[in-house]
Parts: C-alpha cells; structure tokens; sequence
C-alpha cells in the first residue's frame, strides 16, 4: 500500500469506529503485513487486494482467547440474561 493508501484507510477506520487512535502502521520493508493498532495495541492487520482493476482493502482482526471475558460475564446470545 502507499502513503496515501495507508493514510485514507486509516481515515476511513478512524471515522468509522469513532476511534481516533487507531493507527495503521507502515510495513519495515516492502511485503511485510501492514498492521492495525488501537493505542499500542496490536489489534490485526490490513491487506490491499486488486482483481479485474478494483482496489479493496481487507481488515484481518486477531482475538485471542486469553483477551476474552470468562464465559459466565457473557449474556446468552450476545444479549439478556447470562449464559448458563
């Protein structure tokens, strides 16, 4: 991705998630992944695709398991009561 690329998909994130501290962060060298950071954090990685002329850029999110609450602070169907 290039400067501009990067600046207008950090943007785009930015204003999406109503989040001015997700940074995108310039690859070391070229080919390298192009990360995602809220504050500090590693939060994944963006990817640019091109097929038949149109651009896309892909956001890939890492979760880890160790970052979730415990299973019983979790309402059942993501709303109401907790799950049992």
């Amino acid at each position: 991705m290039t400067p501009n690329e990067i600046a207008r998909v950090q943007d785009y994130l930015r204003r999406t998630f109503g989040n001015d501290r997700i940074t995108i962060v310039p690859p070391p060298k070229r080919g390298a992944p192009i990360e995602m950071l809220i504050g500090d954090e590693f939060i994944g990685v963006v990817h640019r695709d091109e097929d038949e002329g149109e651009v896309s850029y892909d956001l890939h999110i890492t979760i880890l398991s160790e970052d979730l609450p415990p299973a019983s602070a979790v309402p059942a169907g993501g709303k109401g009561k907790p799950a049992r």
